[in-house]
C-alpha cells in the first residue's frame, strides 16, 4: 500500500468513526427531519417548523435560517422528501464549516512554537495536548509538555502519563506550585533543547473568574520575557457535552487571552454536536481539530464535509 492509499484509508475510517460518534446527534436531526417531511410540500408552515427543529439542535439562528431559505429558494410550494432535506442541509452546514476549518501552523520563526491550551476542568485539555503531542512527534518534531495545571494532581499525573507513552519530556512541579513558574522554566528548558514544540496544560477553575484570568494572563506574561510574541497559538478546547453553553465558555476566555482556534471533543457523548456550526457562524474561529473519543486516533483534523454529512447520518 501506498502513502497516499495508506492516507486515504485512514481518513475513511476516520469519516466512519466520526459518523458513529456523531449518531447521536444525527438521530436527533434525522427523526425530527423524518417526521417532518415523508412526503410534504415545501410551504411556510413546513419551513418554520424545520427552522425551529434546526434551532433546538443547537445549530444556531443563522445556520437554521440559511438553511431554511436555500431550501425555499429551491423548492418552495413542491413536494420534498427528508433524504432530499437533509442532503440541502448537510451541504449548506458544510459551506458554513469551510473558512473554519484550518490546521494550526508551526512557524521555523518561533523556536519552539508555544502553544498554550486552556478550557474549563473536564473538557479533555491535557488528552487534547497528548493528542497533539503524539500527532507532532510523528511528524518527527521535538515536543515538550509543561504541566501548569498544578492545581489538580491528577492532571499533572495523567500528562506525564502520556508523555511517558509518546516519548515527550514533561515539566512538572508538586501540587499546588505556581503556574506561572513552570511556564518560565518550561520555556527556557524548550529553548535550551531547541523543542519545536512547547504544549502548556493549564488550569480551568471558573467558579473563580477573576482569579483563573489572573494567572493565565500571568503565565502569558512570563513567556514574553522569552519570546515576546509567545504563546503562538491558544487553543481553547470545548466539551460539546454542555451545548449552548460552550458560546458563553468561549466569551469568558476570550476575555482572559487570545484565543486563536477551537479544538471541540466528546462529539459522542451528547446529541449536541451541531454547536460546532453554531461557534463557527457566531465566533469564526478556526477549528483545529475535533474529537469523537477517548482513544489517541479518536481526535483528527476538522473536516468539514466529513462532519457536516455525519451530522446528518450520511456518508461522507
Amino acid at each position: 500500500m501506498t502513502g497516499s492509499q495508506a492516507s486515504e484509508t485512514e481518513k475513511a475510517g476516520w469519516a466512519v468513526r466520526l459518523r458513529h460518534g456523531l449518531s447521536r446527534s444525527s438521530a436527533k436531526l434525522t427523526t425530527g427531519i423524518g417526521e417532518l417531511f415523508g412526503k410534504r410540500r415545501l410551504d411556510d408552515e413546513a419551513l418554520e417548523e424545520l427552522e425551529e427543529l434546526l434551532i433546538g439542535a443547537d445549530l444556531g439562528v443563522k445556520t437554521a435560517a440559511a438553511v431554511t431559505q436555500r431550501l425555499a429558494k429551491a423548492r418552495f410550494n413542491q413536494e420534498v422528501g427528508a433524504d432530499e432535506v437533509r442532503t440541502v442541509l448537510a451541504d449548506t452546514i458544510a459551506e458554513i464549516l469551510v473558512p473554519v476549518a484550518q490546521t494550526i501552523a508551526l512557524s521555523d520563526a518561533h523556536k519552539p512554537h508555544v502553544i498554550l491550551v486552556c478550557g474549563v476542568n473536564g473538557s479533555g485539555k491535557t488528552t487534547t495536548i497528548a493528542k497533539f503531542g503524539r500527532l507532532f512527534h510523528g511528524l518527527g518534531l521535538k515536543v515538550i509538555f509543561a504541566a501548569c495545571d498544578t492545581f489538580r494532581a491528577a492532571a499533572i499525573e495523567q500528562l506525564q502519563i502520556w508523555g511517558d507513552r509518546i516519548g515527550c519530556p514533561v515539566l512538572t512541579r508538586p501540587p499546588g506550585a505556581d503556574s506561572a513558574s513552570l511556564a518560565f522554566d518550561a520555556m527556557l528548558l524548550a529553548q535550551a533543547e531547541r523543542a519545536d514544540v512547547l504544549l502548556i496544560d493549564t488550569a480551568g477553575r471558573l467558579q473563580n473568574k477573576a482569579h483563573l484570568m489572573a494567572e493565565l494572563q500571568k503565565i502569558v506574561r512570563v513567556l514574553q520575557k522569552h519570546d515576546p510574541k509567545a504563546p503562538h497559538d491558544c487553543i481553547l478546547v470545548i466539551d460539546s457535552t454542555v451545548g449552548q453553553n460552550a458560546h458563553n465558555q468561549v466569551e469568558v476566555f476570550r476575555d482572559m487571552v487570545n484565543v486563536t482556534g477551537l479544538v471541540v471533543t466528546k462529539l459522542d457523548g451528547s446529541a449536541k454536536g451541531g454547536v460546532v456550526v453554531a461557534l463557527a457562524e457566531r465566533f469564526g474561529l478556526p477549528v483545529y481539530a475535533v474529537g469523537a473519543g477517548e482513544g489517541m486516533d479518536d481526535m483528527q483534523t476538522f473536516d468539514p464535509q466529513a462532519f457536516a454529512r455525519g451530522l446528518l447520518g450520511l456518508e461522507a
